[in-house]
C-alpha cells in the first residue's frame, strides 16, 4: 500500500496550491481517498475525501468553498486544489485511504493508510 504526496510548498495569500496523492490500488482497492491534515500543536483532522464507488466528495467546514478534491481514476492519482489559504491552513498534509465502505462522511474522521505528508506554508 503507498501513498505518495506531492505538491507542498509555500503559497501566498491569495494564492493557490495544488496537492497530488499517487495511489497503488492493489487487489483490494480503496473505498475513499482524502486528506488529512496537522498543524502545529494540533490534533490531526480531516480535511476532504472522495468516495470510490459514486465520487462523493466530503469537506471539513472550515475549506468548504476553497478547498477541491478531485481524481483521476486513469492515474490511480487524486488531487486537492487550495484556494485563497487562511492562517489556519499552514500544515503538514497527509493523504489517507480507507480499505472498506464505511457510511456516509466517515472518511473524514477514519483512515487505514496514510502518506509520509507534504508540507503546505503561507506566506506573511
Amino acid at each position: 500500500v503507498q501513498l505518495v504526496e506531492s505538491g507542498g510548498g509555500l503559497v501566498q495569500p491569495g494564492g493557490s496550491l495544488r496537492l497530488s496523492c499517487a495511489t497503488s490500488r492493489f487487489t483490494l482497492g480503496y473505498s475513499a481517498v482524502g486528506w488529512f491534515r496537522q498543524a502545529p500543536g494540533k490534533e490531526r483532522e480531516g480535511v476532504s475525501c472522495i468516495r470510490d464507488r459514486d465520487g462523493e466528495r466530503y469537506y471539513t467546514e472550515s475549506v468548504k468553498g476553497r478547498f477541491t478534491i478531485s481524481r483521476n481514476r486513469f492515474k490511480n492519482t487524486v488531487y486537492l486544489e487550495m484556494h485563497s489559504p487562511k492562517a489556519e491552513d499552514p500544515a503538514v498534509c497527509y493523504c489517507v485511504a480507507l480499505s472498506s465502505v464505511r457510511p456516509g462522511d466517515r472518511c473524514l474522521y477514519e483512515y487505514d493508510f496514510g502518506g509520509q505528508g507534504t508540507q503546505v506554508t503561507v506566506a506573511a
